[in-house]
């Protein structure tokens, strides 16, 4: 049985995404920055899903992970996001921990493995 994240609308988590990294200071464009490494969306495309109201699993389906997304490790939620079995719910963890270490205050450069 398929998670229930999976058939998530992306526009639905969004915005808390955004109100988590706001309320520790950072913005919506460095989220969206953080989002457009690790799928490779434009500005443009990343409104496309949103209005659009692309599942989860739509939205990683036609995105192009970075190359250093391996680079991504640590835990979230009590899981190590590199030793998450589907590939879909890992994928989603990786951005889970990504928002999280951008919230916590962490350099951008550092988020973004550069």
């Amino acid at each position: 049985m398929a998670h229930r994240i999976f058939t998530t609308p992306f526009a639905s988590v969004y915005p808390a995404y955004v109100n988590k990294v706001e309320r520790k200071g950072r913005t919506q464009a460095e989220l969206d920055e953080v989002i457009a490494w690790l799928t490779g969306y434009d500005e443009e495309a990343l409104g496309r899903h949103l209005a659009g109201g692309t599942t989860f699993e739509d939205f990683f389906a036609a995105a192009h992970l970075n190359p250093k997304v391996s680079a991504i490790t640590g835990t979230v939620c009590g899981v190590r996001v590199e030793e998450v079995e589907d590939p879909l719910m890992q994928k989603i963890r990786y951005l889970d921990k990504l928002v999280d270490e951008l919230a916590k205050g962490k350099a951008m450069e550092k988020v973004l493995r550069s």
